[in-house]
């Protein structure tokens, strides 16, 4: 088993080969050393030294080695034996760790969009999804078993490759939201109070997770899901003795129809994917968070009075600074900037 992996090992680097080359001679010529003459065995010498000097492992100086006489020779040959011994074992050590790193990150692949930045990539089975400001996905590499899954924290936008054999499975925030041939942006981020499912084709089937005897919330093109995670939650836990198994809805939800004669890329809900933040209606308090996310800031409201202002807008390509100032012209409020921490105040 030893000899097969020194033969592996060898065979995936040149110089270690060679070196062993001349150490197997060497070690013959130390046999026969009364048919070699001083002058051949000191040139053998020197020359494995000479290599040996190259195979420094990183981070690492291999002393050199003088030679002074016939008597040296078996000092000198174990300490070049000593050297190949050390660049092989660095090269195992490296390769088995490298492999171990593989085989880590196969199991589990994770995506990232810190805030202040929006990212998008493929998936293994060739599906897009875009992840909004502090939003993270999970998902087995290779996308392996019957079903493909990904875990959800924050907010998403998928454009599914159909797979006739395999569904797709999001889990975000307690449900599962079973995904047929199809392109919609889920948000639930954890600190929001609300699932939300925008669906703009195909076909999705949410289900809450635990909750057997509720049927699944089945969601059609152009509409909205909007389930409160705190009242649905309570909803589960009660008693269900008098509740019928059959055609129980979960009543915490509701579902609300988009503006079907917007273009795709004017949809209010998937506006960030194009680089927008937008809002309708939203409380001061609702906003600052998307901008906290949207701009990596940390905004802080110095009174309670100033949280409760609403506003209407976009922003696409302003700083935090052009955006405070703008809202600010609707509705009068104050602020100061302090490196990431901004105050707000009436």
């Amino acid at each position: 088993m030893e000899e097969e992996q020194l033969n592996e090992i060898l065979q995936h680097d040149a110089s270690l080969q060679q070196q062993y080359e001349l150490l197997k001679r060497m070690w013959h010529a130390g046999e026969k050393h009364q048919e070699n003459t001083r002058e051949e065995e000191n040139e053998n010498i020197s020359r494995i030294l000479q290599l040996a000097k190259t195979a420094t492992v990183p981070g690492e100086e291999i002393p050199v080695i003088q030679i002074r006489s016939r008597r040296k020779y078996l000092y000198a040959f174990g300490s070049i034996a000593a050297v190949l011994l050390l660049v092989i074992a660095t090269w195992l050590y490296s390769s088995n760790n490298k492999t171990a790193t593989t085989k880590n990150a196969a199991s589990t692949q994770n995506l990232v969009a810190e805030n202040g930045s929006r990212t998008r990539t493929i998936l293994p089975d060739g599906s897009a999804v875009w992840l909004n400001a502090g939003s993270h996905i999970s998902f087995k590499e290779d996308f392996s078993g019957a079903t493909r899954e990904v875990t959800l924290d924050g907010e998403a936008y998928f454009d599914f490759v159909k797979q006739t054999q395999r569904s797709f499975i999001v889990h975000v925030s307690g449900y599962d939201i079973l995904v047929l041939d199809t392109a919609f942006n889920v948000k639930s981020y954890a600190t929001d109070k609300t699932v939300e499912t925008t669906l703009i084709r195909g076909l999705v089937q949410v289900t809450k997770q635990g909750a057997a005897k509720q049927q699944p919330i089945l969601l059609h093109p152009n509409e909205k899901l909007i389930v409160d995670k705190v009242a649905a939650d309570a909803a589960a836990n009660l008693p269900d003795t008098n509740i019928p198994e059959a055609n129980t809805v979960n009543p915490d939800f509701k579902i609300t129809p988009l503006n079907t004669s917007a273009q795709e890329k004017e949809i209010i809900e998937t506006a960030w994917v194009y680089n927008r933040l937008e809002f309708r209606g939203e409380s001061f308090t609702g906003l600052a968070e998307k901008m906290e996310r949207w701009y990596n800031v940390k905004i802080v409201f110095d009174n309670e009075a100033v949280k409760q202002l609403n506003f209407n807008g976009s922003f696409e390509n302003e700083t935090v600074e052009q955006a405070l100032t703008a809202l600010k012209t609707a509705t009068p409020f104050s602020f100061s900037i302090e490196g990431k921490e901004i105050h707000i105040r009436k």
